[in-house]
């Protein structure tokens, strides 16, 4: 007889598998991420009422199928909906790239509670509080830290030089995961130019004393610099595109030049 498992689990993506069942991805708190199958969801007005939506927080209830990677999907009791995610584009736009980004990093049954948890928060915080790029330059920091590529922003990654404004330029190179000087990174292609007042405001996004609150007003360059930075380290390490980055372009507001 097969044990059924019960955690509290956020749903990733889902899709259809035949006739009426679904595949479907979630990031637990207990097991890591897991996928399974959904037998009959697209026909259940009972174990699955509104609750296989992308980003809902559920209380899922599984097994293990000794003969497959999937795992039966007993049930999943909707806890949270963030319904407010559903009313603007903008929330959603943020809330994919989350989703994605989380899920392009974290491996299958690679168990991690802390993930689980900040992306909870980070949903949470888009339905309570709305989104800003301060708040999206956050939550990629803290992710890439907990799940081993925190960035290193004060030093060469190459020789230990201090990272200063009276040595200038400074690159980053997603292949060091950090900060090049200008002779390290003679020897390095593909790096992105990051000048001393972005890399500050990573650095300071990247500390544990930040207030997701307050505005930092920066010139459209310096945010641009600092997010294309993000972006293209986050791709190196997921090894693929991110589909939802063109969506959240869009609505970032990388005009207001304002985190």
């Amino acid at each position: 007889m097969r044990s059924s498992q019960t955690t509290p689990a956020i749903v990733l993506r889902a899709r259809p598998y035949g006739e009426s069942d679904k595949i479907v991805t979630f990031l637990t708190e207990g097991f890591g991420k897991l996928t399974g199958i959904a037998k009959g969801a697209a026909r259940s007005r009972r174990r699955f009422v509104n609750s296989l939506e992308p980003f809902s927080l559920v209380a899922l209830r599984f097994e293990e199928r000794s003969h497959s990677n999937l795992a039966f999907i007993a049930g999943a009791e909707l806890l949270f909906g963030m319904r407010q995610l559903a009313s603007s584009l903008e929330r959603i736009s943020y809330a994919a790239y989350l989703v994605e980004i989380t899920d392009g990093l974290v491996s299958e049954r690679e168990e991690n509670s802390a993930v689980f948890q900040h992306l909870r928060d980070g949903l949470r915080h888009l339905e309570q509080i709305g989104s800003s790029l301060r708040f999206l330059t956050y939550y990629e920091l803290k992710l890439l830290h907990l799940v081993g590529y925190r960035p290193a922003l004060e030093l060469c990654k190459r020789c230990g030089q201090a990272r200063s404004a009276a040595v200038s330029p400074w690159y980053f190179s997603p292949a060091d995961g950090g900060m090049l000087c200008e002779p390290c990174s003679r020897v390095r292609r593909n790096l992105l130019p990051l000048g001393h007042a972005a890399a500050d405001l990573l650095s300071m996004l990247q500390s544990d004393d930040h207030d997701l609150t307050s505005r930092v007003i920066m010139p459209g360059s310096v945010i641009r610099e600092m997010r294309l930075v993000l972006l293209r380290f986050i791709q190196y390490q997921m090894d693929r595109e991110i589909k939802s980055a063109a969506f959240l372009n869009q609505f970032s507001g990388l005009e207001n030049a304002a985190t």
